[in-house]
Parts: structure tokens; C-alpha cells; sequence
């Protein structure tokens, strides 16, 4: 389907989303993060205190070069890769910081003049998740699993001048911040709670950053699949 209909959550109301706006440090990079999903739009508008909208677009993709991290062609290293090159990441241990070079060298996509990139979203406690993978405390397929644990889906970045001018603005919807950003907090919470119960378990034949390393695994390795 050449049509989507996005929401972005926002404080304000954003009729004409602007290119060249937004933190270069976002997962992706600069671009206007969209989900599928109203409820979590509704979740990401409100902060303590302030209400919000799930501001509502329809995007017309024919003939975008879009970047789905999701296709079996990807691993999770390559979502990682990207994210870790766009974040700010203070790692602390030698082996996270030969990890972080490895993955850019060897798992970061040219990802820079897609029109959209569709791939895993990472808030603060996600971004948590990825840093331990670095520091071999949870192997890849716990990565894996945690990146699952809050249900965030998805999220659609607009990135090139074409796809902001293709977008199109419908409505915006309110969110009340008593309501939202409660579940906003409860699920970051879940998220967190699941992630330690997790590690409660110890992947003793799982692949962790030291063996991705010291085997020089690339992407086209079956055993990251």
C-alpha cells in the first residue's frame, strides 16, 4: 500500500511539518518521527503536566526509497548500528567501545538519503537495553527479546525533502496528560520490570559482543539470523 496514515505525538499542534528541524541525536538522525499507532502517539505527546496531540498525516510513498530494518535482509545489529552512530552513548568498559566500533564498521546500512527509515523506536530504557549489549551483559537474542518488552512498535522517520513535502496534514487529535502520560511511565516501567526478569535468566550458549568480535562475524553470517 502506497498510502499511510502516521501519527506524530506533540505538545503543540503540527499542521506543516518542517525538513531540517528536530535533534540530531535521535535514533535515525534529524527527520519527523511517526508511529501507526494513535495510542502511542497520544502516549509520546504528554509530558508531566502538559496535554498533547496526536497529530494525524497521510503519506503517499509511491517511488520512496524506503529503508525497512524489518526486511530479513537486516539483523538488529544493523538497527543498532545506526543508533548508536545518531546517540549519545557514554560507554564505560573497553569491550562496549570496541563493540560500538566494530558495529559501524561493519553493520552500519547507508541509511543517510533514504526518504523514510521504518525501524525498532528506542526511548531512554531501550537505548539502556542496547548499552548492556554492548557490555556482553545480555547476548543478542535477549537484545532481541527486549526490544519487545514495552510493545513500542514501530516508528516511520520522514527524512528527505521529497517525503516532507509528500506529507499531509489531517487533524490533530488531544491527549489529556492525567491519562497519557501515566501510561507513558507504566509502560517504560513494564518494560524495565520484564527486561530484569530477563536477566535473571543466563544465555550460556547465546552470542554475546565478544564473540561477534573475536569470530570477525558480518552481516551475512547465518549464526546472527
Amino acid at each position: 500500500m502506497d498510502k499511510l496514515i502516521l501519527y506524530h505525538g506533540s505538545p503543540i499542534i503540527i499542521e506543516k511539518p518542517e525538513f531540517g528541524k528536530g535533534k540530531a541525536n535521535n535514533d535515525y538522525g534529524r527527520g519527523f518521527y511517526c508511529t501507526e499507532h494513535i495510542e502511542l502517539a497520544k502516549e509520546w505527546s504528554c509530558a508531566l503536566n502538559t496535554d498533547g496531540y496526536a497529530n494525524m498525516y497521510e503519506l503517499d510513498t509511491q517511488d520512496f526509497r524506503i529503508l525497512n530494518l524489518s526486511d530479513n535482509e537486516y539483523t538488529i545489529l544493523n538497527w543498532l548500528a545506526i543508533l548508536i552512530q545518531n546517540r549519545k552513548a557514554r560507554l564505560s568498559t573497553p569491550i562496549a567501545r570496541r563493540g560500538k566500533e566494530w558495529l559501524l564498521q561493519n553493520f552500519l546500512p547507508e541509511y543517510i538519503d533514504y526518504d523514510v527509515i521504518v525501524g525498532y523506536r528506542a526511548d531512554d530504557s531501550y537505548f539502556s537495553f542496547a548499552r548492556s549489549f554492548l557490555s556482553n551483559e545480555i547476548s543478542l537474542s535477549q537484545l532481541g527479546r527486549a526490544m519487545k518488552l514495552g510493545k513500542l512498535g514501530e516508528q516511520y522517520v520522514i527524512k528527505s525533502k521529497r517525503a516532507f513535502h509528500a506529507i499531509r496534514y489531517l487533524d490533530s487529535i488531544p491527549a489529556d496528560n492525567r491519562v497519557y502520560y501515566e501510561k507513558r511511565v507504566k509502560r517504560d516501567e513494564d518494560a524495565r520490570a520484564a527486561y530484569y526478569k530477563e536477566l535473571e535468566t543466563d544465555d550460556i550458549n547465546g552470542i554475546f559482543m565478544r564473540d561477534i568480535i573475536r569470530e570477525e562475524m558480518k552481516p551475512d553470517d547465518p549464526r546472527l539470523r
